[in-house]
């Protein structure tokens, strides 16, 4: 198996070389894991793509490429120049240091990586850890991935519909805050949403005098409704989400049409 690997905290994440190690377990002896990753952190950036500007892509060793763009950036590279006459089995994007549930979704440039795999026709997973007081500070906060990535990922290859529609199914998959001896087991689980909490901005005075504005991200404890991705994380499971890069809300498209008839 050839496995395309990719993250969004930047090319020497610690998350990355997790990542690294599940994939080489998935590939197995004959196969090959190639690295294609943002040369510096993209958290943040969702499916952002560098559709204005060049990047530079630098090899730093055989298989492993930095390029200087998103993570959607760095899977067309490599779909489309470094892997153009051999394309990957599968694509891997994580592990992501922090939690890809509910609303961070959203804003995720893990995910965005695995959607634009999906866009690009193939199998792809997004990995996150999430962290909270039982794993952040662990000598291995990112333990729970580590152990468990390759089996999770097994079963969702494993037991999954591989036939292709016109929006490919791409999978967003979250470790729970616990050691990896304390997972409880794996839920299939939608997308939450924590009540009462979203991103914000905190104003901050810099040494000159000069006003600026940080980004500053919700209460990850929130609740969402039960069983959903981050309630599951938080009662100690693995969530697996199923998603599509379609956005229609279907449900609502007969209403409306109804009124506009």
């Amino acid at each position: 198996m050839r496995i395309l690997i990719t993250n969004d905290d930047g090319i020497n994440a610690p998350g990355l070389e997790v990542l690294t190690e599940i994939a080489t377990d998935l590939a197995g002896p004959d196969g090959e894991v190639w690295t294609v990753a943002p040369a510096f952190e993209q958290s943040g950036v969702g499916h952002c793509i560098s559709y204005t500007r060049p990047m530079m892509v630098a090899e730093l060793a055989p298989r492993r490429f930095a390029a200087e763009g998103s993570p959607a950036d760095c899977v067309l590279v490599a779909l489309h120049d470094v892997l153009k006459d051999a394309q990957p089995d599968l694509v891997l994007s994580g592990v992501n240091r922090g939690n890809n549930s509910a609303e961070n979704a959203l804003y995720s440039g893990t995910l965005g990586g695995a959607m634009e795999a999906a866009l690009q026709g193939l199998p792809a997973i997004a990995l996150s850890q999430y962290y909270g007081p039982d794993n952040a500070q662990l000598d291995d906060p990112f333990e729970a991935a580590r152990q468990h990535g390759a089996a999770t990922i097994r079963s969702i290859l494993d037991h999954t519909d591989s036939a292709a529609t016109p929006y490919r199914l791409f999978y967003n998959v979250n470790f729970p805050p616990v050691p990896a001896n304390a997972v409880k087991g794996t839920r299939a689980a939608p997308q939450g949403l924590r009540q009462g909490t979203c991103f914000s901005t905190e104003p901050q005075i810099s040494p000159s005098g000069r006003r600026f504005l940080w980004i500053r991200g919700g209460d990850q404890r929130a609740p969402t409704q039960d069983g959903a991705d981050a309630q599951v994380n938080l009662d100690g499971y693995i969530s697996i989400t199923p998603m599509r890069a379609d956005l229609t809300a279907h449900d609502a498209l007969p209403t409306l049409d109804k009124a506009l008839s």
